[in-house]
């Protein structure tokens, strides 16, 4: 009687594992983290244009194409801490540590993702956007190998995954970004990880050490403070662009700074508590934090509206969708600029002009 019921068991358990195997796919592809794609789209926005012709094309390629690679990260990564997995509270219930999605499966999956990667900037003909992938995938397995066991180092590697995804989408549209705007975009990342290490640390204890030994380098209250410092060079930044920009955006965007500050400081907050939610859902999922981050989006996309308009360029196309590269804002000291100053016009009354016309009467 046993041993048919086992036999029946393992029958019914073969169909129920197939049908659990998509389910396992996409968990272990993590589509919660998939937004941070969107950071492509962060240069053209800082820019108000998306660059080249078809520019939203462009951008939502490398969009994809950061999905892919950044899935077969996750893929890999997960076979290789398949077993420390299996010691963690919460990424024990993961597919592959759970034995849900076979270690094979998903070495195979990741690296038919990270072609799919790859191949995009192949598609778009942009050897930059595929260069950006390529440091991103190259990175992160480098990371998985070997770095992460290096204290500091590690943060910083983690911090350029973002980075990497924002020049993917400058170098996808053809929009360079502004020193200024990629340190905002550095130092906001830095913060992000600071925050994931502070809250493992003091949520676990010796369990995160077990879980992550390079743990065992960093101290809560060193990290706290880093968090706060790289906050308020995030804010200076972010001021210094704000200040640099057209003087019809200028106002709007040194306002905005206000919104982003209140959005750190409740972020600090979030963080300070001992929890076990992801620091992710803190940003996405916290209605004071979706309000601030609402309040900041609304006086960022004003200035740009402000200047658009004031620069007669809203009512002749739709904003951020300009096929012009030179529309952008970085551009305007280049010289031959529509914008570039130019010297004042005599007007016809000036002496000048009546000399010039005398002369020319006179040849």
């Amino acid at each position: 009687m046993t041993a048919d019921t086992s036999a029946t068991e393992v029958v019914r358990s073969a169909p129920a594992r197939r049908a659990r195997w998509p389910v396992a796919v996409l968990r272990t592809a993590r589509p919660r983290q998939w937004p941070k794609n969107l950071l492509v789209f962060a240069a053209p926005l800082a820019g108000a244009s998306l660059g080249r012709r078809d520019g939203l094309v462009y951008a939502l390629v490398a969009a994809a194409a950061f999905g892919f690679a950044s899935v077969a990260v996750y893929f890999i990564n997960d076979v290789a801490d398949a077993e420390r997995d299996r010691l963690h509270p919460r990424k024990r219930h993961r597919p592959v540590a759970s034995g849900e999605l076979p270690k094979q499966h998903a070495i195979v999956l990741g690296v038919l993702c990270a072609l799919a990667g790859l191949s995009a900037g192949l598609l778009i003909a942009e050897p930059l956007l595929t260069a950006t992938v390529a440091a991103y995938l190259v990175l992160s397995f480098l990371y998985s190998w070997k770095l992460k066991h290096v204290p500091v180092l590690e943060l910083l590697f983690v911090a350029s995954g973002f980075l990497l995804r924002v020049l993917g989408g400058a170098a996808a549209t053809h929009v360079p970004p502004s020193g200024w705007f990629l340190l905002v975009c550095s130092l906001g990342a830095l913060g992000v990880v600071l925050a994931k290490r502070y809250t493992e640390l003091t949520n676990l204890g010796a369990e995160a050490i077990e879980h992550r030994p390079v743990m065992r380098w960093y101290r809560p209250a060193a990290l706290r403070l880093s968090q706060i410092a790289v906050g308020a060079g995030m804010i200076a930044a972010y001021l210094a662009w704000a200040a640099s920009e057209h003087p019809e955006a200028r106002t709007w965007h040194l306002a905005s700074a206000l919104p982003l500050v209140a959005a750190l400081a409740r972020f600090a907050l979030l963080t300070g508590r001992r929890t076990t939610v992801p620091v992710e859902d803190l940003l996405t999922r916290d209605v004071p934090m979706l309000v601030c981050e609402a309040c900041w989006l609304g006086l960022f996309v004003a200035g740009l509206l402000k200047e658009r308009w004031t620069d007669g360029n809203f009512p002749e196309r739709a904003w951020l969708f300009a096929s012009d590269p030179a529309s952008g804002r970085h551009q305007r000291d280049r010289p031959g600029h529509r914008d570039r100053a130019r010297p004042a016009r005599a007007d016809p009354g000036h002496p000048g002009r009546a000399r010039r016309a005398a002369a020319g009467r006179g040849g």
